[in-house]
């Protein structure tokens, strides 16, 4: 079983302790949940595209 421990979320920059990993990087649940409900007319959606970003660019590096 996994210790909950307080990882730091890539799109807020928060430390959260529930969330998912998504190849290397942490997304806390209510990022997750706002991403997902986020339409791309929305004005946070390029935003969240930035963010996301991170993820291949770390994991290109």
């Amino acid at each position: 079983m996994e210790e909950n421990r307080q990882k730091t979320c890539i799109i807020c920059n928060e430390e959260k302790e529930e969330g998912i990993t998504v190849i290397t990087e942490f997304i806390c649940t209510s990022c997750e949940s706002e991403m997902v409900q986020t339409k791309v007319e929305d004005d946070r959606y390029p935003f969240f595209v930035r963010q996301l970003k991170q993820l291949w660019v770390r994991f290109n590096a």
